[in-house]
């Protein structure tokens, strides 16, 4: 896909993303891989995603790799990213820097700077290996858009010792020199023909090019030297490199060679390719299921033998529970038999760590007359859980009494009972309260200049007029940016769509300070498991106006359902406090479902109508990690035609989202969002909203905490 004259934007910033683009973070891993055993390891190709150099293979990296690749040869630079999501499902995003081009012919326009181009590829394993059967998969390079390198192609990879055997099949461009009759040509007619190259907006699947066209056969092997960090790669390839994007290359031979030294995290990688042509590249892996950070935190506390004669003394209770188990103490009431605490978790964002550690200190604190704990975490100013915890089984699970030591079956999770907030004793909700958030702002791919940025701090604040309403208010603060090298603001692509997001770059670089928003809002549980929240004002930074939202959400529950409706009108970017004329209503029926059969995954259907009042569906799919880190990806699809919506078809984008807890050497909650958007244009744009109950009763059923 090309890059439009829209910058593609993203940030970092602690309560969320708040414009679409890209970024990389860093963090302390510690990772075991598959690759480190001699003769079943995995690399990456120049493309990106495990293959030999060229060639994709049927091989999977580990479940949660994640590869950050740069490979550099004469004509290409390709910066790309891969993610195992699944041990049966590998994706790659990708952007081509082709040397040979030039962004456009007006120098006006993009200056001196080269063609840049993105790209998505997907690959999926159909057959693992056994000890007679190959390994089986099926992918799809650049399956969108303007399709620089698009292909299909299925693969079989065989080992034998320290020797990995594959050979696979390639349609498009890894099957451009046409070695093989197209099998699928001998099926149906349609298949003896490719479709025409890139043509309409781009960003579109082309489902009717797969398959289809010449074919061409594809081999190689890869071989693991006695000498532990090094491999070696031998590859024949099907791909002629005539008609080229960078041109019509020579190749001297089909045949491309190469190592691979491991180092650590790293991988360098030298090859020959073509006959004629120096390659080299540098990936960095690590596991999205184990990456950590290195705690310092108190022990917890070990529970004496006999507690018999211990005597309940109110005083230090609330500091042992913030310093050992990062919960902050709202309210307690104490009878013969039971102890309630009501509060907020603030550290150690794992339930079970955090409930285990509030047993302990309840079970050092209090006399064995106490037969249940009650836990009762907050959200805000709502109750969101109860935990009751039984405390003799606790107590002799937590001394280790007996082999089958199973803390968590010591405790339930509920719904509060009436009983017990009718016991609450909460101090009062009025009076100030304030915050700060940094932020970094990234543009990829202006024709201007690759990247670009902005960065700064947004002071918050607000007051709290009740128990459940509030006045809240945000002002974002740039302290340093390059965006002055924007030629011009508005995109020239006219379309039939109003105006509802494309005018990014005017309310992103208009003042050094400006106002993000202002609302008044109200928010309270309505009966057991449904939640509601009002709110009105400038609701972000491009709209203002009111609305309000219903949530049903069991505690526990893999479902959830809720509606919100709002009726906004868009924000002047010439000012904080004007409008320009346009008004709409949106709204949705939001779904949010955790499938049993995709662990560890959330899907979310956001169906109704959109700012640019066209009406469609917004789907969103997230796969969560044991590390915590949340790798998601989206697409709205909507009544609006592609050539209505413009270049890219449709609104799409990816986002990582990562627990602040990876960065911290103490235990943390909250967490941030690096987002990507390919190109954002004015369909299928929703409206961000300030609060969202989904996030609110996110303690309810636990999926990002």
């Amino acid at each position: 896909m090309s890059f439009s004259r829209n910058a593609v934007f993203c940030c970092l910033v602690a309560a969320g993303a708040l414009l679409p683009g890209a970024a990389v973070f860093a963090a302390s891993v510690e990772a075991e891989h598959s690759w480190q055993l001699p003769g079943s390891g995995v690399s990456q190709m120049a493309h990106g995603g495990v293959g030999l150099i060229q060639t994709p293979t049927a091989r999977m990296a580990p479940a949660g790799d994640l590869s950050i690749n740069y490979t550099d040869n004469e004509e290409y630079r390709l910066w790309s990213v891969s993610i195992q999501l699944f041990d049966w499902m590998e994706s790659t995003v990708r952007y081509t820097d082709v040397r040979t081009r030039l962004y456009s012919d007006d120098p006006n326009f993009s200056g001196d700077q080269t063609l840049k181009d993105k790209g998505i590829d997907v690959k999926f394993r159909l057959l693992q290996e056994s000890t007679y059967l190959p390994q089986v998969s099926v992918g799809f390079r650049d399956f969108g858009g303007t399709g620089f390198f698009e292909s299909e192609f299925i693969t079989l990879s065989k080992r034998w010792g320290n020797v990995d055997f594959h050979l696979g099949m390639g349609w498009g461009y890894l099957g451009n020199a046409a070695n093989t009759s197209n099998p699928f040509c001998e099926i149906k007619d349609s298949f003896c023909s490719r479709p025409g190259g890139f043509g309409g907006q781009g960003g579109k699947i082309d489902y009717d090019q797969f398959f289809k066209g010449p074919a061409s056969l594809f081999a190689g092997i890869e071989y693991q030297t006695p000498w532990q960090p090094l491999r070696l790669k031998l590859e024949y390839e099907g791909n002629d490199y005539k008609n080229d994007r960078a041109g019509d290359l020579v190749q001297d031979s089909a045949w491309n060679i190469g190592a691979v030294y491991r180092w650590g995290n790293f991988n360098f990688d030298l090859n020959y390719q073509r006959g004629n042509t120096l390659g080299f590249g540098v990936h960095y892996n690590m596991n999205l299921h184990t990456a950590s950070q290195i705690k310092v935190k108190p022990a917890p506390r070990i529970i004496p033998d006999d507690i018999s004669a211990q005597q309940y003394q109110p005083d230090g209770l609330a500091e042992a529970l913030y310093s050992e188990a990062g919960f902050v103490l709202r309210g307690r009431h104490y009878s013969d038999n039971e102890f309630t605490i009501y509060g907020s978790q603030v550290g150690y964002r794992d339930f079970d760590e955090a409930v285990e550690r509030i047993g302990r200190i309840l079970a050092t604190e209090l006399p064995d007359t106490v037969e249940r704990y009650r836990i009762v975490n907050y959200s805000g100013h709502l109750p969101m859980v109860e935990t009751v915890v039984d405390a003799d089984k606790f107590i002799r699970a937590a001394r280790y009494d007996s082999l089958n030591t199973d803390i968590k079956s010591t405790y339930v999770r509920q719904q509060p009972e009436a009983a017990t907030m009718a016991q609450a004793k909460i101090p009062g909700y009025s009076g100030f309260y304030t915050g700060l958030e940094t932020f970094w702002i990234q543009s990829f791919g202006s024709p201007e200049a690759f990247y670009m940025y902005q960065g700064g701090v947004f002071l918050s604040g607000g007051y709290q007029l009740a128990r459940n309403v509030s006045i809240n208010a945000t002002a974002k603060v740039t302290l340093l940016e390059n965006f002055d090298k924007f030629n011009f603001k508005v995109d020239n692509q006219n379309t039939p769509l109003p105006r509802v997001r494309s005018y990014i770059r005017e309310y992103v670089t208009g003042r050094t300070v400006s106002m993000e928003n202002l609302f008044i809002s109200w928010q309270d549980e309505l009966v057991s498991d449904w939640y509601a929240q009002a709110y009105g004002g400038y609701l972000e930074t491009m709209y203002g106006g009111v609305g309000g939202e219903v949530l049903y959400r069991p505690v526990d529950s893999n479902f959830a359902v809720g509606l919100d409706v709002n009726y906004v009108q868009q924000r002047s970017f010439e000012n904080d406090v004007d409008f320009f004329d346009y008004k709409t209503l949106t709204g949705h029926l939001n779904v949010y479902w955790q499938p049993e059969f995709l662990p560890d995954t959330r899907l979310t259907f956001n169906i109704g109508r959109f700012l640019a009042k066209d009406k469609g569906v917004n789907i969103d799919f997230a796969k969560r990690f044991d590390s915590g880190i949340i790798v998601g990806a989206y697409a709205a699809i909507t009544n609006v035609s592609s050539a209505d919506y413009g270049e890219g078809s449709f609104t799409k984008g990816f986002y990582l989202s990562i627990p602040f807890d990876l960065f911290s050497l103490r235990p943390s909650t909250g967490r941030g969002t690096l987002p990507w958007v390919p190109i954002a244009r004015d369909g299928g744009q929703s409206l961000n909203r300030p609060i969202r109950l989904i996030d609110s009763t996110e303690q309810r059923s636990p999926f990002y905490d």
